[in-house]
């Protein structure tokens, strides 16, 4: 077991107070904790995660500032965009901020792009009105610890009409199995507004180390009208289980369009869900998840359509290797009163070896009739045709069941927005596909 953080209402207000945090977010804190107590763990379709290593939350650790990327190790400065690619940069390394830089005629419009430790410091009436309010910290244990243990974070918020062009980069990452890893992302993009937001969620150990947990919680708020993109790609150690919680309110005629790519190497929890509160809001939610060994992943979607004439899209694609096991989840959830709304979901799955499980669920829960709804979903092998067909070209098997996977895999890399993340994708990808 990894190191474990002493977990009660007096140990989480402690802590909250020796960082030197506003009274109102150590009371949070200190609430969160009791109330953890109380709650069980999630249970996600299909999948017994109390079985999982839960508990390796480590204590916090405070990192020494970076004077820039340099200072970085070499594998984690290739993730990084080029300087005059990005708007601005975020570096977490385990518990806390170790670097953060921004494009200064930004900073002058009043976007704001910090940690949220910071924020939640010099940014009160923000953070305090809207840090918890798009996920309950008291859904289950997992979201009121996260609530009680978060440490530095990101937070990001766009004024009225300021678009934001190029990215907003964040790299989080853990290199000590012992540190609390526990980002939290608060996104707000006021009405009009446009943000690109992108982060990679890495380990980089040196050797065999000790089970740890990454949990994280993301909460976008995209006001009437705002566009956001929101592009998160992990990949972690095997002993790290990764437990991660995203939620997006969307007001009229916003957008959020998510990016999701789950090639972490040890357990998976990843639950991403769009609410679409306001007329004419869309969401857009491509999914890439690839499972080796004997992993285990619960990968869940879900839009719940709530205002009307609401638009949301979801394609996941799982690729299962060896002994892994995936439960994909596609969930279409349609409100009473929410006519005319229109929900599309696309659940797919190819499998490697006949050990692997993968199961594909998608599920519609309707409560108005005047609406459209769709849904796709597979579970399949490489197919052998396809196979003989390539090598009949004269292209061995090898190549030609890495051209096949690497061609299912296509329709949700392909239309990833942002160069940067796509390549990052397609690198990670062969290396998870050629271990």
């Amino acid at each position: 077991m990894g190191t474990q953080l002493s977990f009660d209402r007096g140990s989480a207000e402690a802590l909250s107070v020796s960082k030197q945090e506003p009274t109102w977010l150590t009371v949070r804190r200190a609430e969160a904790a009791e109330k953890a107590q109380t709650l069980d763990w999630p249970q996600p379709e299909k999948m017994r995660i109390a079985r999982w290593n839960l508990e390796a939350f480590g204590n916090y650790k405070a990192a020494e500032p970076a004077a820039g990327t340099a200072e970085l190790p070499a594998a984690l400065q290739e993730l990084l965009s080029k300087e005059e690619d990005a708007s601005g940069l975020l570096v977490q390394r385990n518990s806390s901020r170790v670097l953060n830089r921004m494009n200064e005629k930004l900073a002058a419009k009043g976007v704001i792009f910090t940690d949220l430790e910071t924020a939640a410091r010099e940014h009160v009436e923000l953070v305090q009105k809207h840090l918890f309010s798009v996920v309950d910290p008291y859904t289950d244990k997992l979201t009121a610890r996260h609530a009680a243990l978060w440490t530095g974070g990101v937070f990001v918020y766009v004024p009225k009409n300021v678009e934001v062009e190029l990215p907003l980069q964040a790299l989080l990452y853990s290199d000590d199995a012992e540190a609390t890893f526990a980002p939290h992302i608060l996104l707000i993009a006021d009405t009009n507004s446009r943000v690109t937001y992108v982060d990679n969620v890495v380990s980089a150990f040196a050797g065999e180390v000790a089970p740890s947990v990454h949990q994280s919680v993301t909460e976008v708020i995209v006001k009437a009208g705002a566009r956001v993109q929101f592009a998160t790609v992990h990949h972690l150690a095997e002993s790290v289980t990764d437990l991660s919680v995203r939620r997006a309110k969307v007001e009229q005629d916003g957008r959020i369009e998510w990016i999701v790519g789950d090639l972490h190497d040890g357990n998976i929890l990843s639950d991403t869900v769009s609410v679409l509160e306001g007329s004419g809001a869309t969401s857009d939610a491509k999914v890439i998840t690839i499972g080796a060994r004997a992993q285990k992943m619960s990968v869940t979607t879900q839009a719940v359509h709530v205002g009307r004439s609401t638009d949301s899209n979801m394609v996941t694609r799982a690729v299962m290797k060896e002994q892994a096991t995936a439960i994909i989840n596609g969930i279409t959830k349609i409100e009473k009163g929410a006519t005319k709304a229109n929900g599309v979901q696309t659940e797919k799955v190819l499998m490697l070896s006949p050990k692997a499980r993968g199961d594909a669920n998608p599920i519609l829960l309707i409560d108005e009739d005047d609406v459209t709804a769709g849904h796709a979903a597979s579970v399949g092998q490489v197919n052998p045709e396809q196979i003989h067909y390539l090598m009949s070209r004269g292209i061995a098997k090898e190549d030609a069941e890495r051209l096949i996977i690497y061609g299912f895999l296509a329709p949700v890399v392909s239309e990833v927005p942002i160069p940067s993340v796509r390549e990052q994708l397609q690198r990670l990808l062969e290396r998870k596909l050629e271990s």
